[in-house]
C-alpha cells in the first residue's frame, strides 16, 4: 500500500504544480463572474438602436393603432410603395411596413430594409397586428375588450410538499437548477479527469517509462495509484472552485445586486391592489431575490455531500476504463473506437436526464438509471434535489461501489497486459483474449 501511496503523491504533485493548474483553478471562476458581468452590463447599457416603420396601409384597418416603444416608433405615410421604398436607400435604421388591401386573402404583408432587422423586432410588429386585428374582430362581435381584458388573471402556484415536519416549500425551479448544474458537472469532469488518467497512461507507456515503473510495483497498484492520484487533482479544483466562486459571488454581488431599500419595496403582500383597476395587479419581487429566497430552503450539505461521493464513485468507474482503453492502444488517435462505448452511457443519461428524470425523478426510468453503476451518477444527482427514498438511496451507493471493484477488477486484466504492449493494432477479440490471460 505504500507504493500505492507514493504513485499517488506523485501523481497529485505533479499536477497541482503545474503553471496550467493554478491558472485554470484560479482563472475559470473569475472568468465565469466576468462573463457574466459583462453579459449584465450589455444587457443594461447597450439596448437596441431606435427603430422607425413607416407604414404604409392600403388597407385602413392599421391607421393609428400600432404603439411606439422606447426603441420603436411607426409614422404612417401614403403615396406610391415605391416611392416610399426608395426613401430606405443608405437609412439602416428606416423600415417600411407595406400592408396591402387584400392582406387577409393574399397574406402578402412586408417589410422592407437596406439592413436585416431583428428577430424580436419582427415578433413585435407581428404580435401588434395580431392584437389588432383580434380587438377589431371582437368589437364587430359586440363583444367589450376593457371587459374581456379586465377578465385575464395571472395565477402564481405555490408547490408544497407533505413531510413529516409538515409542509414545506417544494421550490420546483431551485431544485431544477442544483439538478442540472450537479449533473453537468459530474457529466463533464468525468470526461476531462478521465482523459486525464487516459493520457497520463500513454504518455507513460510512449515514453516507456512505464517498463521502470513496473519493475517495482505490480501493474495494479500503478493503475490505482494513478487514478486516486489524478481523482485527488480534480476534487482539489472543484473545492477551490467553489470556495473561490462563493467568494467572487459575493463581492460582485454587492456592486451588481440591487439597492436592498429597492428590494424591500418590491417585497409586499400578495394581496396587495391597485385599488383603481378591476385587474388586481401584484408587485412581484425581483427574480434574482426570488431564486434567492427559494435555494435558500435547499438541503445543500446534502446536496453537497452527496455530489461528492457520486462524483468520486462515478470518476473511479469512468478512469479505469479510461486507463484500460490508454494501456492498450499507442496514440491517442487509436482511442476513439473504445471511447464511444465507454461514453455513450454518460451521454445517453445525461440527456435523458434533462428531458425524462427531470420532469419525472420518481419514475421507472429514473429509478433503473439510478441504479445502475454507469449511469447512477449523473441520474442520482438529477432525482436527489427533488428527494429521493433513503433505502433507494442506499442501494444506489452499494451498487455504484459494487460497480468499482468490478470494474476495476476488468479493466486491471487489460491493463496488466495492455501497458506492455507495443506497437499492435488492438481489437475488441483482442482485449477479450487479455482479459483471460493467467498471471
Amino acid at each position: 500500500m505504500k507504493k500505492v501511496f507514493l504513485i499517488i503523491e506523485r501523481e497529485y504533485l505533479s499536477r497541482v504544480k503545474k503553471k496550467s493548474f493554478l491558472i485554470l483553478t484560479f482563472l475559470v471562476p473569475s472568468l465565469f463572474i466576468a462573463m457574466y458581468a459583462a453579459v449584465f452590463f450589455i444587457y443594461k447599457n447597450e439596448g437596441e438602436s431606435k427603430k422607425e416603420f413607416l407604414v404604409l396601409d392600403e388597407s385602413g384597418i392599421f391607421k393609428n393603432e400600432f404603439k411606439n416603444s422606447e426603441t420603436t416608433t411607426f409614422k404612417y405615410v401614403n403615396g406610391d410603395y415605391e416611392a416610399n421604398k426608395s426613401k430606405l436607400k443608405n437609412e439602416k435604421d428606416l423600415l417600411l411596413l407595406y400592408i396591402p388591401k387584400d392582406y387577409a386573402s393574399s397574406n402578402d404583408i412586408e417589410i422592407l430594409s437596406s439592413k436585416k432587422p431583428g428577430f424580436s423586432l419582427l415578433s413585435d410588429v407581428e404580435k401588434q397586428m395580431e392584437n389588432i386585428i383580434q380587438n377589431k374582430k371582437l368589437i364587430a362581435a359586440g363583444i367589450d375588450t376593457a371587459i374581456l381584458k379586465s377578465s385575464k388573471t395571472q395565477i402564481n402556484i405555490n408547490a408544497k410538499q407533505l413531510t413529516d415536519e409538515g409542509e414545506k416549500d417544494a421550490n420546483i425551479g431551485a431544485t431544477y437548477v442544483v439538478g442540472f448544474i450537479s449533473s453537468f458537472l459530474i457529466y463533464l469532469s468525468l470526461f476531462i479527469y478521465g482523459a486525464q488518467v487516459m493520457r497520463g497512461v500513454i504518455e507513460e507507456k510512449t515514453n516507456r517509462i512505464v517498463e521502470v515503473i513496473v519493475s517495482s510495483v505490480k501493474p495494479f497498484q500503478l493503475m490505482l495509484g494513478k487514478i486516486l492520484g489524478i481523482g485527488a487533482v480534480g476534487l482539489t479544483q472543484f473545492l477551490l472552485w467553489i470556495i473561490l466562486s462563493t467568494t467572487i459571488s459575493v463581492i460582485a454581488g454587492k456592486f451588481l445586486a440591487p439597492d436592498q431599500q429597492v428590494i424591500k419595496t418590491e417585497k409586499v403582500d400578495a394581496t396587495a391592489t391597485v385599488n383603481n383597476d378591476a385587474n388586481p395587479t401584484k408587485v412581484q419581487e425581483s427574480p434574482a431575490l426570488k431564486f434567492i429566497n427559494a435555494a435558500s430552503s435547499i438541503n445543500f450539505p446534502y446536496i453537497i455531500g452527496s455530489f461528492l461521493f457520486y462524483f468520486i464513485g462515478g470518476y473511479l468507474i469512468y478512469s479505469a476504463l479510461f486507463a484500460a482503453v490508454g494501456s492498450a492502444v499507442d496514440n491517442e488517435t487509436e482511442t476513439q473506437q473504445f471511447m464511444f462505448p465507454i461514453t455513450l452511457p454518460l451521454i445517453f443519461t445525461f440527456i435523458v436526464g434533462m428531458n425524462v428524470i427531470i420532469n419525472n425523478p420518481d419514475g421507472p426510468l429514473a429509478f433503473w438509471l439510478s441504479m445502475i453503476p454507469l449511469t447512477s451518477p449523473i441520474a442520482m444527482m438529477i432525482r436527489i434535489p427533488f428527494g429521493v427514498p433513503t433505502w433507494e438511496l442506499v442501494l444506489s451507493i452499494t451498487l455504484l461501489i459494487a460497480g468499482f471493484v468490478f470494474t476495476t477488477w476488468i479493466a486491471s486484466r487489460i491493463y496488466r497486459v495492455g501497458i506492455l504492449m507495443y506497437g499492435k493494432k488492438v481489437t475488441y477479440k483482442e482485449l477479450a483474449k487479455w482479459f483471460f490471460y493467467k498471471e
